[in-house]
């Protein structure tokens, strides 16, 4: 039986120094490519070469590789995190590509994440809305309650779990027209709103993370539902509406 034949590419990756200069692309042929390899895989093949050839690796983000840590984020083809539905970029193989195809990589697109270096961003936008959100009072020095003597209504932990299953990939950003956030908040903000625990302190989060979110640049929601249909965990645009909802309430309380 004779050897699986390997992919021979064009790759047109945006390089770009820092944040302060202008980027762009750059094409690279890579030959031989596993269909079994992923794609982090094939462009660290790609930097083996470039290595070998006196040349500068691209610089991208990664880190589990197990589509947890949301940290590769690429553009790929038009498409954040490429062609592909419900995975990240580390979880694309490159039996999603034919042989001979051309392949366009770019980092997000979006003012809230300026470039480091090529396809590396920065998203400490999002680290600073969650820092926004705060914490919840709910004494955990050993006077708490069993888990068990707090019921929650299934549905709701459902959903908590379901908003708390956010990886902060930045990929609705980079999907929404807009460059919107709201997904993301919305996440964070129902992972909270739906637990007793995080009733507390419910209005100034909620108050506290929209603010910041506006103040770190990102856009308003767009209403295409992109971002729903771009996120690798498939969180639901219900939580853009109870954030909304949360945000309302907390305003009318306020005054």
């Amino acid at each position: 039986m004779s050897a699986k034949k390997g992919l021979h590419l064009t790759l047109k990756i945006w390089r770009q120094k820092n944040s302060k200069t202008k980027g762009q692309f750059e094409t690279y042929k890579i030959s031989d490519v596993s269909t079994d390899s992923s794609f982090l895989e094939m462009l660290d093949i790609l930097n083996e070469n470039l290595i070998n050839e006196g040349k500068e690796p691209i610089a991208f983000d990664h880190d589990c590789r197990e589509g947890i840590c949301g940290m590769c984020s690429l553009y790929i083809n038009g498409r954040a995190h490429g062609p592909d539905t419900g995975i990240t970029t580390c979880q694309l193989h490159m039996r999603m590509f034919k042989d001979g195809e051309t392949i366009v990589i770019e980092p997000w697109r979006s003012a809230a994440f300026p470039v480091i270096k090529d396809l590396m961003v920065d998203r400490s936008a999002f680290d600073r809305v969650m820092a926004a959100g705060g914490f919840i009072s709910v004494n955990t020095s050993g006077n708490t309650l069993d888990a068990n003597a707090m019921l929650v209504p299934k549905e709701d932990a459902d959903k908590a779990m379901d908003a708390a299953a956010c990886i902060g990939c930045g990929a609705c950003v980079a999907t929404c027209k807009n460059g919107s956030a709201m997904l993301f908040v919305g996440a964070k903000v129902s992972q909270y709103a739906l637990l007793p625990q995080g009733r507390v302190e419910a209005k100034r989060r909620v108050l506290n993370m929209v603010k910041a979110m506006d103040e770190e640049g990102f856009g308003n929601c767009s209403n295409t539902g992109a971002c729903e249909i771009e996120c690798p965990k498939g969180i639901s645009l219900e939580n853009i509406a109870r954030m909304n909802r949360e945000y309302m309430a907390a305003l009318v309380d306020q005054g």
